[in-house]
């Protein structure tokens, strides 16, 4: 059978860069390379699926990605750059996690994750990491990825690269 690759992008939204609530290292240069990932992953037909944290109301006020707020909508280049692609809703580290994340993956017929997105040591790395994320063969494009500063970035790689794949965004869509 054929594998079939979804590029997933996870938490680009507006509080993670410049003048939102909580701007990440190097957001510029990610954006960037998520666009070329998107360009390529447009040209090879692979699936888009854009994943966005809204913090929980019912834990009280977040410190940001709060409902309705500017900072939780997902950055414009990447709406624009990803067309039609699927948005799943997550509230906790792990996209998996009580979301539709499962059956969007199903429906395209997904066995292949590219995992890209922020922050690094969280949410991309929990979700590739994720009890059901181990049916897929999940990689994590490096270059795609962002945290609070570049040594965190690369602890969390070195930390996961025991359990997935870390590619360049050339060998993923190689």
């Amino acid at each position: 059978m054929m594998s079939q690759k979804a590029l997933l992008i996870i938490d680009l939204q507006n509080d993670y860069f410049p003048q939102g609530k909580f701007p990440l290292h190097n957001t510029a240069q990610i954006l960037s390379n998520i666009e070329i990932a998107i360009d390529k992953a447009d040209q090879q037909k692979i699936p888009i699926i854009l994943i966005q944290h809204i913090a929980d109301a019912a834990k009280g006020i977040a410190p940001f990605f709060n409902k309705g707020s500017l900072g939780v909508q997902i950055h414009p280049t990447i709406l624009n750059a990803a067309g039609n692609a699927d948005i799943v809703e997550k509230s906790y580290a792990d996209s998996f996690e009580q979301t539709n994340l499962e059956q969007v993956l199903q429906k395209h017929k997904i066995t292949e994750l590219l995992i890209t997105g922020m922050m690094t040591q969280n949410c991309v790395t929990h979700t590739a990491i994720s009890k059901a994320a181990e049916k897929y063969d999940v990689a994590i494009v490096m270059d795609c990825c962002a945290t609070v500063d570049q040594m965190i970035h690369n602890i969390a790689l070195n930390a996961v690269s025991t359990r997935v794949n870390l590619q360049t965004t050339e060998q993923a869509f190689a």
